[in-house]
């Protein structure tokens, strides 16, 4: 995410402090410094609180017309201060800032007049992601790390990138699942099971929130419960569609229990959840079970190239 800089232009004679050496190396360490995380902090809170209501879509007195045309060039200043002040000694109001930041460009599309708001904004989400966790790890240590980084991972990847734009563009072509940001961070086996844990545990506590709630049995309940199942199936789909990299790619790093575990967990569903599971009986040793999945896998998605790549390892048969 490159920062936003602004160019002056004077008559030469219209700042005598400029000609001034010791004016100038005032303003350069005054430059220098990150900007104070407190004051980034409110002014990105207000300005997602009004996105976030329409207040940028709509005509709202709290933001005037001019304003609402410029509101890309305020969401880049404000991007680029909050990752700036990352680097003050006390980061964590730039921390909340940057998490404000990343939770309204999951959320830009509704948020302001743009096909593709993060094109617009030129805002790379997995880079903006990737010095927030670095920031956590390296200020809070690991255990803090995890308890933010497992909920965010699986409130902010996307399957296919956070650009609603079609074809390439600058921003997409720079951005990469949020899975190959977090990998590299746990250099360890322990580093894994430890965020695997956090992982598993946020996972339970989405599937608890998601089952239905005990009640009468009724025709009332009966009906309402049937009317949301169609939206809680939806989200557990596009849930594991979202996080299929990094199931994938965590999958190899885990135990029986833990691999079990994930792989069978309620908060996914659909024929991604199948493959994990497909996944999880290969890495097991469980070959015809693997096949069993995969050849259902195919029968929901015949395209999918991972889904037959992985029915040729096990010697399923592909659809042609």
């Amino acid at each position: 995410m490159e920062p936003v800089l602004a160019r002056h232009r004077g008559d030469a004679g219209a700042d005598r402090g400029e000609l001034d050496p010791p004016a100038r190396e005032r303003r350069k360490k005054a430059a220098a410094q990150p900007p104070d995380p407190e004051q980034v902090l409110a002014e990105v809170s207000g300005f997602a609180e009004l996105a976030e209501s329409g207040a940028y879509i709509a005509g709202d007195r709290r933001v005037s017309r001019s304003e609402r045309t410029k509101w890309r060039v305020t969401f880049r200043r404000l991007a680029t201060e909050a990752q700036s002040a990352l680097h003050a000694a006390d980061s964590g109001p730039a921390e909340r800032a940057m998490e404000l930041m990343i939770d309204l460009a999951c959320r830009a599309q509704g948020c302001f007049r743009s096909e593709d708001p993060l094109e617009a904004a030129r805002f790379v989400v997995s880079q903006a992601v990737s010095a927030l966790w670095e920031t956590v790890l390296d200020a809070r240590g690991f255990a803090e790390f995890t308890a933010r980084a497992a909920p965010q991972l699986i409130r902010w990847e996307r399957e296919y990138g956070w650009s609603e734009g079609l074809g390439a563009g600058e921003v997409r072509e720079q951005e990469r699942p949020l899975a190959e940001v977090l990998a590299p961070m746990l250099d360890a086996p322990d580093m894994w099971r430890g965020f695997a844990d956090a992982y598993l545990a946020e996972l339970d506590r989405i599937a608890a929130a998601e089952a239905p709630t005990p009640g009468k049995n009724n025709r009332k309940i009966r009906r309402d419960w049937a009317d949301s199942f169609l939206d809680r199936d939806y989200m557990k789909r596009r849930r594991t569609g979202n996080l299929a990299r990094w199931n994938s790619l965590l999958l190899e790093h885990l135990d029986t229990g833990r691999a079990q575990r994930l792989a069978g967990h309620a908060a996914f569903s659909g024929p991604d959840a199948d493959f994990l599971k497909a996944q999880a009986a290969r890495l097991r040793g469980d070959v015809d079970e693997a096949l069993t999945l995969i050849t259902e896998c195919l029968k929901h998605l015949p395209g999918s190239t991972e889904f037959a790549a992985f029915a040729e390892e096990v010697g399923a048969e592909v659809p042609r």
